[in-house]
């Protein structure tokens, strides 16, 4: 277990490099799936006398199995996280101010650019309040239940992080240190997101296309979700703070037209070439076929 505390270490130890933390606010874990156990931060340490054997280990239930300081506040939602989706390797929580800042706002970091699309595939969603029962009961734990409500089903390297409401973002990754990086980049794109709002308020979405080529050329493919009841596959597309479902998403002119992911690849050659021989019209404002709630996952059409 020395080697996975030592990278805990060193990714917890990032965090104030990176500038993603003010003192203790934020943490770092990592887990050994084989033997099903995870190393995180201890609680209330500060980092500058923080050392590897302080990280604590603790079994995907939460009980300690080494260490003398108590576990991260958060653990209980880091657990959840792992127990959910196996692609899991590393999680990071912090109060980053940017990317905070949209968790109090409740609004969804929007896709405005390609910095964004080379590591998100579309916004980085808020989830839902908890009630005040859930918080209550078991915080940190419901916590965890309402970023796996929010994701659902998708695979979620694919948007390795979101932001809870009224809280603050949670990121991941295939490992600490790769939860690390994309927790640098969600508070970078949090950051772009509010000064491009701001010099233009009517901003709108980065175009499916161009989120399309960055997000493949960095990823090698469309994130997919599984088969909607048409047989259609499914994957993510948020239009400003609408994820829908792309077995029919646009309308142009009130005929629905697959997207660019769904489309067989002969028929985008085919498309293509047929437009070739004149200018290309400009096509009216993409539109969502059916609206969604402003944070949660994508369901099939019925």
């Amino acid at each position: 277990m020395q080697t996975l505390k030592r990278q805990v270490f060193d990714a917890n130890m990032d965090l104030p490099r990176y500038g993603l933390v003010t003192f203790t606010w934020g943490n770092v874990s990592a887990i050994d799936r084989e033997r099903g156990l995870v190393a995180i931060k201890p609680s209330g340490v500060a980092y500058e006398t923080m050392k590897a054997d302080d990280m604590v280990v603790v079994d995907l239930e939460g009980n300690v199995v080494e260490g003398r300081y108590r576990p991260s506040s958060d653990t209980a939602t880091h657990l959840a996280l792992y127990r959910r989706y196996p692609s899991l390797g590393g999680v990071v929580h912090t109060h980053s101010t940017h990317a905070t800042a949209w968790a109090q706002a409740g609004l969804a970091i929007p896709a405005l650019g390609t910095t964004h699309a080379d590591y998100f595939f579309g916004d980085i969603p808020c989830t839902r309040a908890l009630s005040a029962q859930e918080v209550a009961e078991a915080y940190e734990l419901n916590t965890g239940h309402v970023i796996i409500e929010t994701l659902g089903d998708v695979e979620p390297l694919h948007t390795p992080g979101i932001v809870v409401y009224q809280h603050g973002p949670f990121a991941w990754g295939k490992d600490a240190h790769d939860a690390v990086h994309n927790a640098v980049v969600m508070e970078e794109v949090a950051r772009m997101a509010w000064i491009a709002r701001a010099i233009n308020p009517q901003l709108k979405p980065i175009d499916s296309w161009l989120m399309d080529k960055h997000f493949m050329r960095k990823h090698g493919q469309m994130p997919i979700t599984g088969k909607s009841e048409t047989g259609a596959p499914e994957h993510f597309i948020f239009m400003m703070n609408q994820p829908v479902c792309s077995g029919a998403i646009f309308s142009f002119a009130d005929k629905p037209t697959a997207c660019s992911a769904c489309q067989p690849a002969s028929q985008r050659r085919l498309s293509r070439r047929r437009k070739t021989s004149r200018r290309r019209p400009e096509l009216p404002t993409a539109r969502p076929h059916r609206r969604w709630p402003a944070a949660g996952r994508c369901r099939s059409s019925g």
